[in-house]
């Protein structure tokens, strides 16, 4: 018995060592070409109203792609966070803010969760044949599944330009986070 225990431990181990692996290549292997629109991701708004550091390098990476004709719109998907403000109208309000048209941009304030900006995306028919998903490099790989969970194809990902020592964590999350997703 306690060899089995040993021999799965280790299957364990080496099988959340490669998908760790996975992730972290996938999501730091930016995917760039023409889309169709790009989906910024949500996260913290700090209690003055303006964007974390975290949340500004994802909707600066929109800019970039939209100002390079990569993308033909960008939607913003938050959900209120604590502090008070709906995290897609900030980023919405940072995207004009930078010159990027407010036609170009599709609000999505339901999305509290990357399952839910997924789901909500799909309900909005936008005629959306081509995605890029844009948030943190661990990010990746879990919100491309979510969204072809929801009938899309072709989606790509491209990771924002922030570090942080709490991506250790993010990166474990995200391996049980990727198989609730799988088995939605």
């Amino acid at each position: 018995m306690f060899k089995f225990l040993k021999v799965g431990t280790l299957i364990f181990a080496a099988w959340f060592l490669i998908h760790i692996l996975f992730i972290v290549i996938d999501g730091l292997n930016d995917e760039i070409s023409k889309s169709d629109v790009a989906v910024i991701l949500g996260n913290k708004v700090n209690e003055d109203g303006t964007l974390s550091e975290r949340l500004k390098k994802r909707v600066d990476k929109g800019i970039e792609l939209y100002k390079d004709s990569l993308i033909k719109n960008i939607l913003v998907s938050g959900g209120l966070g604590n502090e008070g403000y709906y995290e897609g109208s900030k980023m919405r309000d940072y995207l004009i803010e930078n010159g990027i048209p407010k036609q170009a941009i599709i609000v999505d304030n339901d999305g509290n969760t990357t399952d839910a900006t997924a789901k909500n995306f799909r309900r909005m028919h936008l005629n959306a044949k081509s995605i890029i998903v844009i948030t943190q490099y661990f990010h990746i790989t879990r919100t491309k599944l979510a969204f072809r969970n929801e009938g899309f194809r072709d989606v790509k990902g491209v990771h924002c330009n922030y570090f942080e020592p709490r991506d250790v964590f993010s990166i474990v999350r995200e391996f049980f986070g990727y198989y609730k997703y799988l088995f939605l």
